[in-house]
């Protein structure tokens, strides 16, 4: 089997932020497909939480400095970077001061759902693709997790498929238990359009929640993962009425976990 080269793509990661299980799985899977000889790259929002000092970051000037623009505006990207200790792996993270520099994830101190995280997940999804290229490493997998990456799937079969970076890449969609009750404003498509994106495309996102994320996330992932368990049973129910990819129940075992992984991303790539 070839010597693969996998993206990670998630809402956090341990030791940096740990707030739910995402950030356990993708310390452990990405570890696990390094030791089998796979290139890695893992990128992270640096939401305010991050202690940059404590964790060693520091910015990578080469790959910041570009635009991104949400719906009319353009927010500066800055990229950081850090190490995982005792592990050979590189953590890239996306940072923005209107977005990210909060003491606090997706909610604020009265436990309010932010209004503008559909705005943070649709900059940190085009920043990690922005960032990929910049790098100038192509890979084979985009392994995206959670809701707040559901828009690179979307980005990649439709904008970004005739760039040379990630014309071959193959998408997988992990979706975990963090659902949110919250509905975004009605300019959500509007925001999240790019180029050859048509209104039909999005017609999954028009519920603006949880459940439109997920949906949007599913239809354009090549391989579609149910990351925990015991899932929610809205998770479940979104799991039953789709039936268009592969799908890869959870695995406690450690070993089995990774070899599932591991032969799941050498079959999408074939």
């Amino acid at each position: 089997m070839s010597k693969l080269r996998i993206l990670y793509v998630a809402s956090e990661i341990t030791p940096f932020l740990q707030s739910t299980k995402v950030a356990d799985f993708v310390r452990k899977l990405p570890q696990g497909m390094q030791e089998r000889g796979m290139e890695i790259r893992i990128l992270v929002p640096r939401f305010g939480l991050i202690n940059e000092r404590k964790n060693r970051l520091h910015e990578v000037v080469r790959l910041s400095g570009i635009n991104i623009a949400v719906g009319d505006e353009e927010k500066p990207l800055i990229i950081k970077v850090a190490s995982v200790p005792n592990a050979k792996l590189q953590v890239y993270f996306i940072d923005n001061e209107d977005y990210f520099h909060r003491k606090s994830v997706f909610v604020d101190k009265e436990n309010n759902f932010y209004g503008d995280n559909d705005e943070r997940a649709i900059f940190f999804c085009k920043g990690v693709l922005e960032t990929v290229k910049k790098l100038g490493w192509s890979p084979d997998i985009v392994h995206c997790n959670d809701w707040m990456t559901s828009f690179i799937p979307l980005y990649l079969k439709t904008t970004y498929k005739n760039d040379p970076i990630f014309k071959n890449s193959k998408t997988v969609f992990s979706v975990y238990n963090n659902v949110f009750s919250h509905t975004f404003d009605n300019d959500l498509l509007n925001k999240v359009k790019m180029m050859d994106i048509e209104d039909n495309m999005l017609e999954q996102l028009k519920s603006a929640d949880f459940e439109g994320f997920v949906k949007l996330g599913m239809e354009y992932a090549d391989a579609v993962v149910c990351a925990e368990e015991d899932s929610a049973e809205q998770i479940e129910n979104l799991f039953e009425n789709n039936d268009n990819q592969i799908k890869t129940e959870s695995i406690e075992k450690e070993e089995d976990f990774l070899e599932s992984y591991y032969k799941m991303y050498n079959e999408l790539v074939g």
